[in-house]
């Protein structure tokens, strides 16, 4: 048989705003759709159940070896790979590296993020392309995903807790499934932060946009409630300043009150991977503690721990997408939301933009060889 040449498509970060990577409206509908092939069971990801978050790889506390690094803060690095299928049928791998101290110190972002695609068949190369856009969408356009199903159709105001990327992104994939919302509440411990995502959201939206300085006012006043703050100051919530109906997405950490978890009806993006990351953090030496750096979940996960839930009660966005069930059963009823991010929504995506990707005849066309050396 004749040797076959094979290439892939390399796309910059330019190149993937040309594809669309910040058409919200178009990645809240992919994401939709990523969760209703989730329930379906169209999927595979990595791991005992196939549905592991990804391989970590964890850095040790202390090490005798000069040039290895030592754990910290989001100090990580990571390979997240998925198969899903529906109109996707593709393979892929999000790859990244993450240092908290990126951005002050060496003038980048925190995460730095990579993602390739293959053939499904013969695991040929589709494309290698910039993902720190993509990564940053899909995770925003997952709350919109979560307001569409669970929010309260009356909801007229959101709350925005930390104005990093990430909740640049989470806002904007809520306001898509929610036009009715007519009013937008900032916190973040960095005032300039909430200032500038204001003056970028008063150039887009037609709604009132107000700066909140008392976390509890921001929280208290608002219907949908959007936390994905990163650092080493936590968000602490209080139970009490939840409002009847409302909808909390922690898209990052939030601490609330074990009653909190407990009295209230909590849905995960999907449950099975965060089961993966319990079992993981059981076999860790720091035990379930392990996960409190970087899991959303954390709480949830040591409250199963103790024996205070039970995983059988867990519901996933993904069942409420596919129409299983329906989580919300009063106007009155207060939702949770926890979004710990799927290697699915980055292969699902991510070939989105590469088919427009193709059309436009956007990148650069690599070679990986001509014909194979051995075959």
């Amino acid at each position: 048989m004749e040797r076959k040449q094979v290439g892939f498509r390399f796309l910059s970060e330019p190149d993937m705003i040309k594809a669309g990577v910040l058409d919200v409206k178009k990645c809240v509908e992919v994401m939709d759709d990523t969760f209703k092939l989730l329930g379906a069971g169209d999927f595979v990801m990595g791991g005992y159940n196939q549905s592991s978050h990804g391989c970590m790889l964890w850095y040790p506390k202390d090490t005798p070896f000069p040039n290895m690094p030592v754990a910290g803060p989001d100090r990580r690095y990571m390979a997240m790979p998925a198969y899903i299928g529906g109109r996707y049928n593709c393979c892929g791998v999000k790859w990244y590296g993450s240092n908290i101290t990126n951005p002050k110190e060496r003038g980048l972002p925190r995460s730095i993020l990579m993602v390739g695609l293959n053939d499904v068949v013969t695991g040929e190369p589709l494309a290698i392309m910039s993902a720190n856009l993509l990564s940053a969408m899909r995770t925003g356009c997952v709350p919109g995903v979560a307001a569409k199903y669970l929010a309260r159709r009356d909801a007229k105001s959101l709350g925005v807790i930390g104005c990093g990327v990430i909740s640049r992104a989470c806002a904007r994939g809520i306001l898509n499934s929610m036009p009715g919302v007519k009013r937008m509440y900032l916190n973040d411990i960095v005032r300039a932060s909430a200032e500038s995502f204001a003056e970028e959201f008063r150039k887009e939206y037609d709604i009132e946009i107000i700066i909140k300085e008392d976390l509890k006012e921001a929280v208290t006043d608002s219907d949908v409630i959007s936390v994905a703050a990163a650092g080493p100051v936590p968000v602490v919530i209080d139970k009490d300043w939840l409002k009847p109906g409302c909808l909390f997405t922690a898209t990052g950490h939030a601490e609330l009150s074990e009653e909190c978890w407990m009295e209230n009806q909590v849905v995960f993006d999907y449950w099975p991977m965060h089961e993966v990351w319990y079992d993981e953090g059981k076999m860790h030496p720091d035990g379930i503690e392990s996960t409190k750096d970087w899991a959303p979940s954390y709480q949830m996960l040591k409250l199963l721990d103790q024996g205070k839930v039970k995983a059988e009660d867990m519901l996933s966005l993904s069942d409420v997408a596919a129409g299983k069930v329906n989580p919300r059963k009063s106007e009155e009823e207060k939702i949770l939301f926890i979004s710990g991010g799927l290697p699915v929504e980055d292969v699902s995506w991510g070939y989105t933009l590469f088919e427009e990707a193709a059309r436009q005849e956007l990148g650069t066309m690599l070679t990986l060889w001509e014909q194979a050396h051995w075959l």
